[in-house]
Order: structure tokens, then sequence, then C-alpha cells
């Protein structure tokens, strides 16, 4: 891990002749909790040692020299008229700039060169992590005083309003958050957190990747966000006080069952279980009950396959895998669907014998090369206290 950091200032030392702060800003992983965010519902990320790195230092004038390291590609701009790119990537770091700009922060120039080893495409939030980990170096090196929340709403706009997708809070948030050896639940409505321990030497946390593009994704998405709010316009036409599915309880939802959509219902029923499940799953973890925890992940992905739809035939195929191997504590797709990770717990010792038979179930049943992400919780973006060149 320490030399990727290594060679970020190396390449920053030759391009610049200066001595850089280098931060490391976490990717994440969310254990539990699918589709609950714009529900106003919990989720239950952690941060994790896949990282993107920033080595800067701030100019005296007003260009900023951008260098994506993995990319070996170069962007500069000046602060007075920043504006989209074509290149694409530049956006998420353009996107910083602009909105402490236009919340009324005095800035200069700087020069960055960045890198990591969190997978683009795979679920970890590489995008959280350029945006997060920007804010957070920009608000040290300029002295900005600006509150972690307040950086991690600011990161989240850049995204919405600068990039342009409609993501929600959990990403940005975990980045700035994150703790060691902790999951943090989050209230998507209040934006209230509590840690709860996830005492991770033990346990190792593995992506497998489908290999599958979310081609359905967007569209899918929005149906399925249609289809929450259809189902709570229902109740609340029906005298029911609800503002999101975060104020349903099954009980309200079975009583109003001949009333909805079976679509429309199969969507809510997953969402307030899906609730459910984060709370209890804290309990648990609290209890130090990972059993019991990985058997809600699995009832998880049953209800994103059955309920909500967002499951493809990669996905069941890879946690049906897993669930047959004893080494597994849980698994679930994780994220948007239609595509992307599964999230696996599985104990340390039986790492290698796991491994092995999902590079066969690639193999056998996917007729693909098996990608596996193995990873572990670890704390949010932080400055690096020691020199990295020099030891």
């Amino acid at each position: 891990m320490r030399s990727i950091p290594l060679k970020i200032e190396k390449k920053f030392f030759q391009l610049f002749g200066e001595t850089p702060v280098i931060v490391r800003s976490p990717g994440r992983v969310n254990l539990i909790g699918e589709h609950t965010d714009y529900n106003e519902g919990f989720v239950l990320p952690a941060a994790i040692d896949k990282a993107i790195y920033f080595a800067i230092t701030p100019r005296n004038d007003q260009r900023c020299v951008l260098h994506a390291l993995d990319l070996n590609d170069a962007y500069q701009f000046e602060l007075e008229g920043i504006a989209k790119t074509l290149k694409k990537w530049p956006d998420y770091l353009l996107g910083v700039v602009d909105q402490l700009l236009h919340h009324g922060h005095i800035l200069k120039g700087f020069n960055c060169v960045f890198g990591g080893d969190i997978p683009i495409g795979a679920g970890m939030s590489s995008s959280a992590a350029l945006e997060a980990g920007l804010a957070y170096t920009l608000n040290e090196i300029f002295q900005l005083n600006i509150d972690p929340l307040t950086l991690v709403k600011l990161a989240q706009k850049a995204e919405n309003e600068f990039v342009g997708v409609q993501c929600g809070i959990m990403d940005q948030l975990i980045n700035i958050f994150g703790q060691d050896n902790h999951a943090l639940l989050l209230d998507c409505r209040s934006l209230e957190y509590e840690y709860f321990p996830f005492e991770s030497s033990r346990i190792k946390i593995v992506l497998c990747d489908s290999k599958v593009q979310r081609e359905l994704g967007s569209s899918e998405y929005n149906n399925r966000r249609a289809q929450c709010e259809q189902g709570i316009k229902i109740l609340r036409d029906h005298g029911q006080p609800v503002k999101s599915l975060r104020d349903v309880s099954l009980e309200m939802l079975h009583h109003y069952k001949k009333q909805l959509d079976p679509v429309v219902y199969r969507r809510c029923h997953y969402v307030v279980e899906e609730n459910q499940r984060v709370i209890s799953g804290c309990e648990n973890l609290v209890n130090g009950d990972f059993a019991e925890f990985g058997q809600r992940m699995y009832q998880s992905h049953q209800g994103l396959q059955q309920e909500y739809e967002v499951s493809c035939r990669e996905l069941d195929i890879l946690v049906e895998s897993a669930a047959g191997h004893q080494g597994v504590i849980g698994a679930r797709m994780m994220g948007a669907g239609f595509g992307g990770c599964t999230i696996n717990l599985v104990w340390k010792e039986q790492l290698e014998s796991f491994e092995e038979k999902m590079e066969k179930t690639y193999r056998d049943q996917l007729k693909k090369k098996s990608t596996l992400y193995i990873t572990e919780i670890m704390s949010g973006t932080a400055i690096l206290k020691e020199n990295v060149i020099n030891d």
C-alpha cells in the first residue's frame, strides 16, 4: 500500500520540484441497506483500505494543475471561468473547486498529482474519493476551516450539480467519517450517524465483479424511485401521515396491500424490510453475531432479486456460489444493481479456498475470468503523517 503514495510523491517531485502534502482518500463498501437512501432510510457503509492518494501544494497564482497518474494524463485550468471538460475525469475535481468558490471561500491555484487502487466501476465509489478527498485537502492547505459535514455536502453537490450525477450523500459521508474497525449507521433523513464495531481482523470483505455493465441501471433506477413514491402517495391518499417509506411499517403496508399495484407493493415491501434489516444488523454487530448478520445479507439479496428486481443472472450465480462455501458468512449484490459486484464476508482462514471456488464459478458458469477485490475496513480521509519519500 505504501508503494502507491510513494509513486505519487515521486511523480509530484519530478513535475514540480516540491515536497507535497499527501492525503489518503478511501473507497467504501455498503455492508447492508440498498435502495434505502432515497427512501430516507438507513444504510451501513464502511471506508476501506483501497484509496486514492493526493499529493498537493498551493501556488501563488490562479492556475490549477492536475495530473492523473493512473491515466498518465494532465489538465490545467484557471480559477476564474471553470467549465466542464471533454476529458470527463477532471470534472469530479473541478466541481469541488467550483463549489468552494461558489460558497465564498478564497482559494489560490494548486499543483496536484493523484492516483490509487480503487477499481473504476466496481462500486467502491472512486468518484466520492476524488471529490471528498480534494475537498478535504484544499480545506487543509488553504486553512478554510470548513467543518467535516459541510465538506461532505459540498462534495456531494459537486457531483450533483457539476458532474450531473444525482447521487445520494452516503459515499461522500463515509469517505470523511469512516473509522477503523467500525461500520457507520447513517440515517439518510436526518444525516445523524452512529458507529458500530466491525472487528475485521478475522474477516475479509471480498467483492466479486460480475463484469456486467449496468446498461439498465439508470432508467430502471428511476423507475424504482417512482414506484416507491407511488406507494407513498397511495398511503397518503388513504390518510396515512407518511413522508417516505421510512415512516411505513410492515403492518401498515400489508393493511393497504389491495390498494397497491402488486409491483408497487413488492418494491415497498423490500424497502421497509431492508430498513429493519439494517437496524437489526447493527444489533448483531454489537453482539458479535456475524452468523446472524450474514443471514441478513442473504435476505437482502433475496429481496433485491425477487421483490425489487434489480439483480441479474451473474450476480445471482455469484451469491449462490458463495453461499455454498463454508467460509462465507454472508453475501449479496451491492449497489444499484443490474451488474456491478457482490459483497462477501469471508473468514480469513477460508479466504484461499473461497477464491478457488469463485474462480471455478467464473470459469464454469459465467465463462469469464475471475475478478475479486479483497479489502478490509479502514479509517476515512486523512493526511498521511509520515514523510513517505524519505522513509
